[in-house]
């Protein structure tokens, strides 16, 4: 390889350097004159890229969530309380199962269908790799079944704790908190209720009044994930309304796995409760009783008609009968015969004029004789129930009737078309067209095309879609009914009460968000006024988690870049000397 060739030999590569060139000793002086530039960062697009990191992120806090809840009204508050805590946390709860990091299904066990749904979710959700908790009653009544194996599972009582059980469930770990809730001992009725929650209709609050039940139903499932009846101290309960008045609810539904139930744990009955809850509801507002078997309402008829009465509490009730046949009654275990049933209904349309009672029906369980069936269709054409709940019996796993020789599917299936023929038979809406009813509206229906109201006895009204009445009390007249609804429409000049005591919080808000969940939060939240709801943007809770992040890395940068500076004058100054 030929060499590089030069017409002056250099001695030292010092000789490079020419007489006029800056000496190494000037070049330092002259540095004091360099002002230093900062680099500025694109603070929008910093928190832009924060806000969307990559799906197999691990900080946990930043993600977004999907969730699913099946089943009753008890389930839905459940629901509604994890969705509450996460978004207080910073996680997304989005409506988009696509764009979710983790899917957090909330499951039922009353009937086959809804389990099934819940497993195709499951295997959806791992077809897309998500990340996935689950909850509810399935995962609590059996956790070991092979479609279970290997997930992160939150219990029924245990709630409170989802946080924990998505952050580990996006670090890649499973979970599983089964556990009862106690204290001294004795079982309590689950999670506390001033935990912070997202609330599906802002107009609408339910109350879990107690868990669990006092019964042994052989088809109940529900029993194996609830257990045995635990209730709220009517002070807590209380507490929980008058706070959700404040946040600018108008209806509140008291639920649980059987109201009538509520307080035989700890010294108490229903109507103590009522009573003391109808003292904080606001003009306007209404009270929804949820679900109660009729062994514990014949103790108290003459006070519960007297609290379904109340102007401000719905007169509706509902008691399922399940069958006409006591035979049938006996099998399943239900404390009651149809004498005691039918007890139960006729003195409340005796004392409680126009009151709404609603029922359920079980199709084909086990033992049911064509005999057994015809005595349930009589009841149903004798008392022509306004809403009537019929199932066709699924045999759930672990249940007594499970067990026991099964009524032919094809002949379930042909009762549950029979009594739904019959109860499709008779309007029971037809002979109030042309009353003039009072109203409450809450939601929108599902065609978009009315609002929902619900007058004196919970009974289905559509109105015109004027956003004006939504979470108002209206006057309406009725034009036109339908099976399930009637059709109202406002009147001019009539007086509009305006139920709740503050604005509804917006779509999406977390509410009840208390001192404790401040403190977990951090000093980002210090600032927000201590009221009961945090009134602002739903994202706003992870806006603030990214703004601390950023705090702390422009911190970080600074530090390290006045250590450096100090290190550089030390040089200096060395160099000088």
């Amino acid at each position: 390889m030929p060499s590089a060739s030069c017409d002056t030999l250099l001695d030292d590569i010092e000789d490079i350097v020419s007489q006029g060139d800056l000496k190494p000793q000037d070049r330092h002086s002259a540095r004091k004159h360099v002002v230093p530039k900062a680099r500025k960062r694109n603070t929008q697009k910093y928190l832009q890229e924060e806000n969307s990191p990559p799906s197999d992120s691990t900080i946990p806090g930043i993600q977004k969530i999907w969730m699913r809840t099946w089943g009753c009204s008890h389930n839905n508050s459940d629901g509604e309380y994890m969705a509450g805590q996460l978004a207080a946390y910073g996680y997304e709860i989005t409506e988009n199962a696509s764009d979710a990091d983790l899917w957090l299904l909330n499951s039922c066990t009353v009937k086959n269908p809804a389990e099934d749904h819940f497993r195709n979710s499951i295997k959806k959700a791992q077809e897309e790799n998500k990340k996935i908790v689950l909850a509810g009653c399935v995962p609590q009544a059996q956790p070991r079944q092979d479609y279970l194996k290997g997930l992160s599972i939150i219990g029924v009582q245990q709630i409170d704790r989802v946080v924990e059980v998505v952050e580990e469930t996006i670090k890649g770990h499973s979970v599983r908190l089964l556990g009862q809730k106690k204290d001294n001992g004795k079982r309590l009725g689950g999670a506390r209720l001033d935990l912070p929650k997202i609330r599906k209709n802002p107009l609408i609050e339910i109350i879990s009044i107690n868990t669990g039940c006092l019964n042994a139903c052989t088809y109940c499932k529900t029993k194996h994930a609830r257990g045995n009846l635990a209730s709220y101290p009517i002070d807590e309960l209380v507490e929980r309304a008058r706070q959700s008045f404040q946040e600018g609810v108008c209806e509140i539904w008291l639920t649980s796995e059987d109201t009538g139930a509520y307080g035989r744990d700890i010294g108490t009955n229903l109507p103590a409760l009522l009573w003391q809850l109808v003292e904080v509801i606001p003009e306007g507002a209404m009270l929804r009783l949820g679900m109660t078997n009729p062994p514990y309402i014949l103790e108290h008829l003459e006070e519960m008609a007297k609290i379904l009465n109340h102007p401000r509490v719905y007169a509706f009730l509902h008691i399922p009968v399940q069958s006409a046949s006591d035979t049938v009654l006996m099998e399943m275990k239900r404390e009651y015969c149809v004498a005691d049933f039918k007890r139960v209904v006729d003195f409340l349309k005796e004392k409680v004029p126009g009151i709404t009672l609603a029922t359920d029906i079980i199709c084909g369980f086990p033992g049911e004789t064509d005999q057994d069936f015809q005595e349930t269709v009589k009841l149903v054409e004798e008392y022509k129930f306004p809403s009537l709940f019929i199932n066709q019996f699924y045999p759930r796993p672990g249940t007594p009737a499970a067990k026991i020789p099964q009524v032919p599917a094809q002949v379930k299936k042909q009762r549950t078309k029979d009594l739904s023929r019959v109860f499709h038979s008779y309007n029971p809406y037809d002979h109030k067209i042309g009353e003039r009813q009072q109203v409450l509206v809450t939601e929108e229906s599902f065609d978009s095309k009315f609002y929902v109201a619900h007058n004196r006895f919970y009974e289905q009204v559509l109105v015109p879609k004027n956003p004006t009445f939504m979470g108002k009390m209206i006057e309406v007249d009725i034009y036109d009914s339908g099976k399930h609804f009637m059709k109202g429409q406002p009147v001019s000049d009539a007086k509009v009460y305006t139920p709740s005591i503050s604005k509804p919080l917006a779509k999406g808000e977390v509410s009840g968000l208390t001192e404790d969940f401040r403190n977990r939060l951090g000093n980002h939240l210090s600032m927000v006024p201590h009221t009961c709801a945090v009134r602002r943007d739903p994202t706003s809770s992870r806006m603030a988690l990214r703004l601390q992040r950023l705090h702390q890395d422009c911190t970080l940068r600074a530090s390290v870049g006045l250590a450096l500076f100090a290190l550089l004058l030390a040089f200096l100054v060395k160099v000088y000397n």
